[in-house]
């Protein structure tokens, strides 16, 4: 089965359950004007994305990795009247143009983007007491995941969920001996889930526009102790 074949039935369930949309594809438009890289969910991961931010019931998410706001568009709509996002940028000029993406998208009110990295934003809002969220959905730099599912487990209660996305990484995430830090922190971050006695998990591969990846899905059953 080719890139070509998976791509192209990511464009048939794309056209029946995540059908064009005017704000979405602005967003994207403008992502790829103020030259951020083609790297965002693809539409089907963004409704799904979406469904499970519903099932959750969740009234709070917290996002680690905003680049244009595409994401975070899907993340947002699924949330009930009050419900709020907090999405961390590292990168100023990515954050503004997810801001404006997010201001078209007529969720000023609801989405707070945070700028920084999100290593030293995280601890802040452990100290601001922001938290806990209902879920968390982790996109960013992939050497630093242990680190980011860490702080995701203080940030959250049992029952929240955590999402990581490109866990798979066409299946580089075999490769004991690499050098590449995004494959060790990949391996890490699964080494992290396995090891942690409070939380269930497990990973759903996935083929598409995107290539070959997977998405880890982590339930919250107890609390991280401080520390």
């Amino acid at each position: 089965m080719s890139e070509e074949r998976w791509a192209a039935v990511d464009d048939y369930l794309a056209a029946r359950l995540a059908p064009v949309d005017p704000v979405l594809e602005a967003a994207l438009d403008a992502s790829r004007a103020g030259g951020l890289p083609s790297i965002n969910v693809t539409p089907t991961q963004g409704a799904f994305l979406a469904l499970l931010v519903r099932l959750q019931g969740a009234r709070s998410v917290l996002e680690i990795g905003t680049l244009g706001g595409y994401s975070t568009i899907w993340l947002a709509r699924a949330l009930p009247a009050g419900g709020r996002v907090v999405t961390l940028e590292v990168d100023e000029g990515r954050a503004e143009v997810a801001r404006a993406n997010l201001s078209r998208a007529g969720l000023d009110g609801v989405v707070e983007v945070r700028v920084g990295p999100a290593l030293a934003t995280l601890p802040r809002l452990v100290a601001e007491e922001t938290g806990p969220f209902d879920v968390v959905f982790v996109d960013a730099d992939k050497s630093n995941n242990p680190a980011y599912f860490a702080w995701s487990r203080r940030l959250t209660r049992p029952g929240s969920l955590i999402i990581v996305d490109n866990v798979v990484r066409d299946g580089a995430v075999l490769e004991a001996g690499s050098a590449d830090p995004d494959i060790v922190g990949t391996r890490r971050l699964h080494d992290e889930i396995a090891a942690d006695p409070g939380v269930r998990a497990s990973v759903i591969q996935t083929v598409g526009a995107k290539g070959w990846d997977g998405l880890a899905l982590v339930l919250v059953e107890e609390e991280r102790p401080a520390g």
